[in-house]
């Protein structure tokens, strides 16, 4: 398929709808507009099927590659100063820089730097992968040494590895629904879960646990927020977006003396409120808004809403200036 339009902050394309006569040519295409820094490696079948997302201070792409050489040419796309982490899910990848060759497999983990000259990632077979392009200054002050860490693979099941790529699973479904705030946050604890990936402490790893759970709960939080409308929305449905259970989100919002539930009601309430004070909305009835945030039970809806704010939705209409008997 064409590559869709990338927004602010994002980039999909996969070959799947193509031709396979046409997938290399698509490839080039996308390296001549520097979208993607790929090359079909000759008389292999080529498969694509990528996210690109770009936050504050480090860009992520992820998916399944076939077929292909990933490269970075410091002097051709002027990333001198970044570094490359590179994480196969599934599959095995090669990777050759400068006179060094490594190949690193299921679970394994590789640093790169783009400051000593072009390195190849080639991936003859399907290759489930996540990789990091990282500005050195984020992660230098993070990792003694970090010249000396490069080429050398992090074995399968690092816990902080496994982190960072659980949360990056949900950050991709998520990226466009998360203000810029957010991302800036979650960019921050990115560089932290690289760094431990790296040069591994138990201080640093129960610290970085907990800034995951932290991140996550602010992540769910924005998605909850985003979809107040859906009168259906549940724990459940919730958990499963951010590919967790729902005993993990319920314990996320424990720790901060909450439920999920009453966040959902709070906020949903708090935009009926706003709804209802505002003069552009002088023609939607009470019952209308009631819906429009998700309630359907209009008495539920009443009866928490003077619970919160001790007056009636009518009563905030009225004290808003404008008829309280707008309410069917």
């Amino acid at each position: 398929m064409p590559p869709a339009a990338p927004t602010a902050g994002s980039f999909r394309f996969s070959t799947d709808d193509l031709p396979v006569c046409a997938r290399g040519i698509a490839v080039h295409r996308l390296r001549e507009r520097g979208l993607l820094p790929l090359e079909p490696l000759a008389d292999h079948a080529v498969h694509v099927r990528v996210a690109k997302l770009f936050l504050p201070g480090v860009s992520i792409l992820s998916g399944t590659l076939a077929g292909l050489r990933q490269d970075a040419a410091a002097r051709a796309h002027g990333i001198t100063g970044d570094l490359f982490f590179a994480v196969n899910l599934a599959g095995r990848s090669n990777v050759v820089q400068g006179q060094r060759e490594i190949t690193f497999g299921d679970g394994e983990a590789v640093l790169l730097s783009c400051a000593d000259g072009d390195f190849g990632v080639a991936r003859a077979e399907p290759v489930r992968f996540v990789g990091l392009r990282i500005p050195r200054k984020h992660l230098a002050p993070l990792i003694p040494d970090v010249d000396d860490r490069t080429m050398r693979a992090v074995p399968p099941g690092a816990h902080p590895v496994k982190l960072l790529t659980g949360y990056l699973a949900a950050l991709t479904e998520l990226h466009d629904l998360l203000s810029p705030a957010t991302l800036r946050v979650i960019a921050g604890h990115v560089h932290d879960l690289v760094a431990l990936s790296i040069a591994p402490t138990r201080d640093a790893a129960a610290f970085a646990e907990a800034s995951v759970r932290a991140a996550r709960l602010r992540t769910i939080k924005s998605d909850v927020v985003g979809s107040l409308e859906d009168c259906t929305l549940s724990v459940a449905a919730v958990a499963a977006r951010h590919r967790v259970t729902p005993r993990y989100v319920h314990k996320l919002f424990e720790s901060e003396g909450a439920t999920f539930t009453r966040f959902l009601t709070e906020r949903r309430l708090d935009r009926a409120h706003r709804m209802l004070r505002d003069e552009r909305l002088v023609a939607r009835t009470i019952t209308s808004i009631a819906y429009d945030v998700g309630f359907n039970d209009l008495s539920h809806f009443n009866r928490a809403f003077r619970r919160r704010y001790h007056a009636t939705p009518s009563d905030v209409r009225a004290a808003a200036g404008r008829d309280p008997t707008r309410d069917g």
